[in-house]
């Protein structure tokens, strides 16, 4: 039997090939766009879903710890207070003129917390003293970690000479007392309440920059960033897309414990004198009682408001960070 090896003819000009005939059907061109877009929906909702699972995790484990509950709540209600004291507490409670009662009054129900020396509310001048308070601890406490976020990542991540000078400065930041140096600067710069803000963020950041090169140098060791460092990846896509997402757990512990110590620090500062005269803080009315004499004289209720308030908000953050500290790095076996 003799097989025909002839290949078939091509088809003339204007037929369409058969799909039997062994000719291949032209596919549509895909548009890029079509294929690209559903990758990309798919890829940032992957991310946001990750990023959502682990707030979810890190408060239900925030949960289990009964003390970073309790001062959660007790920051609520601080804060609560502070952002709401201009509505049902006017400007003049400021005014030295038009006090509505008189010198060092007791507490009674016109007056619940008493008067200072001025004749002026207490229970007026803390709720709205808590405004400056928090504000200098929130953004002294934030100046702080940026700088030692900052310093610690360049000098984890390219050592060398410029690490040793890096930390070299930072132990002399560290020796030296950080109260010492915040004096010297509000004492030569101008008594505002950026002067306090400004005075306790460059002197409270070396321990946040030895505590974030540790975690950079920890971070970069992984093979991951070999990986990123391998495909092109150049310093500052290493810092800012690796190594800083790792460390901003270690960050935002930092954070929640420097302002307790940032707004104790801004109290010390007014106490001295060397505080905003023009607004009402805590550690202001602490030191207008030294100088009316609120110690010697007996007007306990003069003194004891703005130093309780102090110590439970540097409370309430120490307990929370405390229990942020003990969600992230569970090895360190805080108590619940």
């Amino acid at each position: 039997m003799t097989i025909d090896k002839t290949p078939p003819n091509p088809p003339e000009s204007g037929e369409s090939p058969e799909p039997g005939d062994g000719a291949e059907t032209p596919v549509a061109p895909t548009s890029p766009t079509s294929l690209g877009e559903p990758a990309t929906r798919s890829a940032s909702s992957l991310v946001w879903a990750r990023r959502r699972a682990s707030v979810s995790r890190f408060w239900r484990q925030y949960r289990a710890h009964r003390a970073g509950l309790l001062g959660l709540a007790g920051l609520a209600v601080i804060a609560l207070i502070a952002l709401t004291s201009p509505l049902f507490i006017g400007g003049d409670v400021q005014s030295v003129t038009d006090a509505p009662g008189t010198a060092l009054e007791s507490p009674s129900g016109e007056f619940p917390l008493g008067t200072d020396q001025f004749g002026r509310s207490l229970l007026g001048l803390l709720i709205w003293g808590a405004r400056i308070s928090l504000i200098v601890g929130l953004l002294a406490a934030a100046l702080s970690v940026a700088i030692g976020t900052f310093v610690g990542i360049i000098a984890g991540h390219f050592g060398g000479w410029f690490a040793t000078v890096a930390m070299r400065v930072t132990d002399w930041f560290l020796v030296m007392p950080a109260l010492v140096l915040a004096i010297v600067l509000a004492t030569v710069m101008s008594r505002s309440i950026w002067t306090v803000i400004l005075a306790i963020g460059v002197t409270s950041w070396p321990t946040t920059a030895r505590l974030v090169r540790a975690q950079t140098i920890a971070v970069e060791s992984r093979p991951y960033i070999e990986r990123a460092r391998a495909l092109g990846g150049g310093h500052g896509h290493v810092m800012t897309r690796h190594v800083l997402p790792n460390v901003m757990p270690l960050v935002l512990a930092q954070t929640t414990l420097g302002i307790s110590t940032a707004i104790l620090t801004e109290a010390t500062l007014a106490f001295l004198g060397l505080g905003d005269p023009s607004v009402v803080s805590w550690g202001g009315m602490l030191q207008d009682a030294r100088e009316a004499g609120a110690v010697s004289s007996g007007h306990w209720w003069y003194l004891a408001p703005p130093g309780i308030a102090i110590a439970l908000v540097a409370l309430a953050f120490t307990l929370c960070g405390r229990a942020i500290e003990a969600v992230l790095n569970p090895k360190l076996g805080v108590s619940r």
